[in-house]
């Protein structure tokens, strides 16, 4: 079979592999659909401390169950299934908690497991034993399904941040991410949503999908005086910063509403970790800031739910579908800020 392996940043390779077979507790799948993100565009420019090389790369991962290893119940092949990425041990005190996002031990497919990016893959007895194994719904499609991972994290962040009902909420970053938290947003209640990019073009192609109130290019003027205006001088009930830029975490901090909720839902670079945080404003306007930090298996099965029942359509935001050779050309056009959602197709 085809797999796409990471050897070294800059050095991802098509390569040919024995198809692996499902051991005690595991299932194998063939995977129908394993869909790019950023993170997979960060690995291949600087690696990863998590990925021992070579690794089979892809966490956004559907399917069909080829073989069931001893000791599973419930599954058969021919079932249709979708994969958690992030891994929780369900047994530190993190997870005994039901804290299981912030798991101390928490491991990933794609990195500490081969991953997605392959015609067939085994599913770890790890994921099943903390039920991150889902059936896709009858009527959604396995490139759907590969979106309710990411889907999963975006609905961990706004849980977090409490989006609801009346709600204003400003997204700062119109790829896939900021498209979901768009969708989600209204699903959840929220009275107006505004998307803000800096990419005039990306912009353009995400509010063309999905339709936010108010689409602000960020690079021209102040976003934070946009927002003002646009909320009549108020500000937003919440702010998701879904781009890795600390000047948005900032400006979220200055535009947000009094009790507003800043959802810090994308990380800095490692070597700019730091912003300038006005405390007073903090203070007196009883400000929240909340991060996130992937997702729970709960959140990828009730991501499921909402893509099957309409809620938050997804199908659109994949603009473009290639096969497994061509993992490269996606992964470009992720960094390049070509797409919303790319998905390959193994």
């Amino acid at each position: 079979m085809k797999v796409a392996r990471f050897h070294a940043p800059g050095d991802i390779r098509i390569e040919d592999a024995p198809e692996p077979v499902a051991g005690p507790g595991e299932v194998k799948i063939r995977v129908r659909n394993c869909s790019t993100c950023g993170t997979d565009a960060k690995i291949y420019k600087f690696g990863h401390h998590h990925i021992r090389p070579p690794r089979v790369m892809g966490h956004e991962i559907a399917g069909e169950i080829a073989e069931v290893g001893d000791g599973v119940a419930g599954w058969a092949p021919g079932d249709r299934v979708q994969v958690i990425a992030a891994i929780p041990c369900g047994a530190c005190e993190e997870c005994r908690r039901g804290r299981m996002t912030v798991c101390p031990n928490q491991e990933s497919m794609g990195y500490h497991y081969d991953g997605g990016f392959a015609e067939y893959m085994t599913v770890p007895a790890k994921v099943l034993a903390v039920d991150g194994l889902n059936r896709v719904p009858e009527g959604i499609g396995y490139a759907e399904a590969s979106v309710a991972e990411p889907l999963a994290c975006v609905l961990n962040g706004q849980e977090l941040a409490r989006v609801g009902e009346a709600d204003d909420v400003v997204i700062i970053g119109s790829g896939p991410i900021g498209c979901l938290h768009v969708r989600l947003a209204r699903a959840r209640g929220a009275a107006r949503v505004f998307l803000a990019d800096i990419n005039a073009e990306r912009l353009a192609m995400a509010a063309d999908l999905v339709r936010p109130d108010e689409a602000i290019r960020a690079g021209e003027g102040d976003l934070v005086d946009e927002v003002l205006k646009l909320t009549g001088g108020r500000g937003p009930d919440v702010v998701i910063t879904a781009a890795a830029s600390g000047a948005a975490q900032q400006q979220a901090i200055q535009m947000a509403a009094r009790q507003g909720r800043i959802s810090f839902f994308g990380g800095l670079p490692k070597d700019a970790p730091i912003i300038q945080c006005d405390s007073n404003l903090m203070h007196y306007r009883e400000l929240t800031i909340v991060g996130a930090n992937g997702s729970s298996p709960r959140h990828n099965a009730q991501a499921l739910r909402l893509i099957a029942d309409g809620a938050v359509p997804v199908a659109d935001l994949i603009t473009h579908r290639l096969p497994l050779e061509r993992v490269l050309d996606g992964i470009g056009i992720v960094t390049r800020g070509e797409a919303i959602k790319v998905t390959v197709e193994p």
